[in-house]
């Protein structure tokens, strides 16, 4: 569970590191950017080993019902994490797509895997959505929307995202349970 925890604070650290140590980071330059890559794949591996050797109180797992659900809000997660709410006309005034992409796809991953590492992984990146969307808006309160785009845009990137959905699910079936039941 250690790594799984310490990944999770790593990723934390990683993001937040520009807004939370300005006089450390900005003297780093481009060499800072390479820095928060490195600290955010070690993050990563960290998270990935560590939430396959974890261990934990069981509570709930997947039901037929929930992947359905599950299924219908990663969809909802791809589209947002896309363009499309940038390019288009329905989303286009939301400030923090992709961030609420995440959070969705955190909360679409704790309705199927009830245990405690599901919590700290999927619980602990959910929670680092909402503050970095609370850190950005503090640090930026003078935030426009982009111009208003089409429904076609919508459309086509709705489209893609539905592709996008079925690769992932069936990776994701390679690699560990299946994403569509």
């Amino acid at each position: 569970m250690l790594l799984l925890i310490l990944g999770v604070a790593l990723w934390w650290a990683a993001h937040l590191f520009k807004r939370i140590a300005p006089g450390v980071r900005e003297p780093m330059g481009d060499m800072g950017k390479g820095v928060v890559a490195l600290a955010l794949v070690v993050s990563i591996l960290l998270m990935i080993f560590g939430y396959r050797m974890a261990d934990g109180a069981f509570f709930w797992g997947r039901h037929p019902a929930t992947v359905g659900i599950n299924n219908l809000i990663m969809l909802f997660a791809l589209y947002l994490t896309s363009p499309g709410p940038k390019k288009g006309a329905l989303l286009y005034k939301m400030r923090h797509p992709m961030l609420t992409g995440f959070l969705l796809w955190t909360l679409a991953h704790l309705l199927v895997n009830g245990d405690v590492p599901s919590f700290v992984l999927f619980g602990g990146l959910g929670l680092w959505a909402i503050v970095e969307m609370i850190v950005i808006n503090r640090a930026e309160p003078g935030w426009v929307a982009p111009a208003k785009g089409s429904i076609a845009k919508d459309a086509m990137f709705l489209a893609i995202s539905l592709v996008l959905l079925v690769v992932i699910g069936y990776v994701h079936g390679l690699i560990g349970p299946p994403a569509f039941g």
